[in-house]
């Protein structure tokens, strides 16, 4: 149980507004994003080494910003991906005109988010790469590593991606170097109980007295499988044999071992762990090379621990036991470098956005718009329980709460740009990158772009017709189809979406007024959410538990069902023209 909290909506920038006064010394607050650079700014020359995602795994990611490790740290709200956005921001304040490297854990809503920075980056100038890790084996086999989470292995990959820049090598190098880091670590984890999100009364989910979870996720996700609870030899003997099951054929045996707790498993429990397991892996002929016991990477108040294996040559070795100095990890005695010696001074230009000139017909549809993006915002606070609770099925149940911290922006900019004279494409781009960026993860970032791209086929200058609205709303769902990367039967959002989309332009063509036309169709989306219970998840977080989620509908597809309903409402009382 989270028990220290004031608003729960507000527990992510408490938590980093003490993080900045407790290590002024480490770290200093990029302006206007969810992240820090190292105290001083950015060092001239050298790579910048920026790591995120979600908040509530300290120390990771803001705990290990400093000397030998990371330059900067992006964090979302709980759980969930920072926003393109913050990304970009904090990406900015880090680089010292040497490129920056982001490495983040392999996650749907990461990976959009941290890709739409990076492209925003690279039409800067500033050449930016990107390496996400993947060394959850319980995730995916092994002939599908790329698609595999990310776990407690960042830490070690993060650790030798950041002693590579600290000694200098250039973009090219620390990319491959991280990269090797990667390919050769290797974690497996265990749950006993779930964490509790600040303010709910339950944990995300129950592992049942007498048993543990094998294959958990770090952001309240349950394990992939169940067992009989088994006496501390047991449960280390099958961290060991699952762990070396993907010994690489080319490992000579040394290793970087961490025993890492959840954040409920405390150091006496992972000591007596820690106690077994490191004989087994000597037996097995694997030489511990600077071992690490402790909460690394951890998911709130969750009952668990892992074990990670990252196998090492010299090169690697070498960056492995590099002296570090951060908050919360300390190595060595870190000597000042003589190779980068000056800061820069941190950067983060908000963009400033005028409201573009509109005609009178546009600031009609742009009050349409604003009244559904009222109606959105109200339905999602009303579901948003339900929502979450979908999504504790199979991921980490924030769906309720990115969706409604998203919404609840989402409006306020869309007011404020009406307010401003603005036409429709402007109110909802202004809500559209509002929603992006106060949700965050994956659905803050689709929805940002399904508002923002229908704007853009809306324009500011022409009236809003029935058949502008729904052939807008079709563009719009392709680009995100595309941008996605998901097909129709992975099991997301698409899976209503599309089904509405096609509903509502056929309706239109065939010249029925988008006001009876729009509700219809969302009646197709609500059916078409409800049968994406039959479904397995292919992509995203459910993916692991894809046979949990069988039997329960998708959380976005659910989402997005109540939202064109209720925007249907708004639209059967507005004067669009057919």
């Amino acid at each position: 149980m989270t028990h220290v909290y004031d608003d729960p909506a507000a527990f992510k920038d408490d938590v980093l507004a003490g993080f900045a006064l407790a290590y002024p010394d480490h770290v200093q607050r990029v302006p206007d994003a969810s992240g820090f650079v190292r105290a001083g700014g950015p060092l001239e020359g050298k790579v910048g080494l920026v790591i995120g995602g979600g908040a509530g795994h300290y120390p990771s990611y803001n705990g290990v910003i400093g000397t030998g490790f990371a330059d900067a740290a992006v964090l979302g709200g709980l759980f969930s991906s920072p926003s393109a956005e913050q990304v970009y921001r904090v990406c900015r304040a880090a680089d010292g005109g040497a490129g920056v490297v982001m490495g983040f854990g392999n996650y749907a809503g990461d990976r959009l988010n941290f890709g739409v920075a990076a492209d925003r980056l690279r039409a800067e100038g500033i050449d930016t790469r990107i390496v996400y890790v993947t060394d959850d084996i319980a995730s995916a086999p092994p002939a599908e590593q790329g698609d595999r989470r990310g776990i407690a292995g960042t830490f070690t990959v993060y650790k030798i991606a950041g002693a590579a820049s600290e000694a200098g090598l250039d973009l090219d190098g620390v990319e491959r170097v991280m990269r090797a880091a990667n390919a050769a670590t290797f974690s497996f984890g265990v749950a006993f109980d779930g964490c509790t999100m600040p303010g709910a009364g339950e944990p995300l989910f129950h592992v049942e007295r007498g048993r543990m979870d094998f294959g958990l996720g770090i952001h309240g996700e349950p394990g992939i499988t169940s067992d009989a609870w088994m006496p501390a030899p047991d449960l280390a003997a099958k961290l060991v044999e699952t762990v070396l099951a993907e010994r690489p054929a080319d490992a000579d045996g040394r290793a970087a071992v961490l025993v890492n707790g959840l954040g409920a498993t405390k150091y006496d429990e992972l000591f007596v762990l820690f106690g077994l397991v490191a004989p087994l892996l000597e037996q097995a002929g694997v030489r511990l090379v600077r071992p690490e016991v402790g909460e690394l990477v951890t998911s709130l108040d969750m009952a668990g621990c892992s074990l990670s294996v990252t196998w090492l040559d010299d090169e690697l070795e070498t960056f492995w036991t590099a002296p570090a100095d951060t908050p919360a990890f300390r190595r060595g005695t870190p000597a000042t470098s003589t190779r980068f010696t000056t800061h820069r001074q941190v950067s983060s230009e908000s963009a400033r956005t005028t409201v573009a000139e509109a005609t009178e017909e546009s600031r009609a549809a742009a009050e349409v718009a604003r009244r559904a993006l009222a109606a959105l915002s109200a339905t999602v606070e009303e579901h948003k329980d339900e929502l979450g609770r979908l999504d504790a099925v199979a991921a980490d149940g924030d769906h309720g709460i990115g969706m409604s911290r998203g919404a609840l922006a989402a409006t306020e900019a869309a007011d404020a740009t009406a307010a401003q004279g603005g036409g429709v494409q402007s109110v909802l781009a202004a809500a559209g990158s509002a929603f992006g960026d106060k949700a965050g993860g994956t659905s803050g970032i689709l929805w940002g772009l399904l508002l923002d791209r229908t704007g853009q086929q809306l324009g500011n200058t022409d009236a809003v017709t029935g058949d502008a609205l729904a052939h807008a709303v079709r563009s719009a769902a392709d680009q995100l189809k595309e941008f996605s990367g998901a097909d129709l039967g992975d099991k997301t959002m698409l899976d209503a979406l599309f089904p509405f989309v096609d509903a509502l332009v056929g309706a239109v063509d065939a010249g029925e007024p988008v006001g009876t036309a729009w509700p219809a169709a969302a009646r197709t989306a609500t059916e078409a959410a409800r049968e994406t219970a039959a479904l397995r998840p292919r992509v995203g977080r459910a993916r692991p538990l894809a046979e949990r989620s069988v039997g329960t509908p998708d959380p976005g597809a659910v989402s997005l069902a109540l939202i064109v309903t209720a925007v249907g409402d708004v639209l059967a009382d507005a004067p669009v023209r057919s």
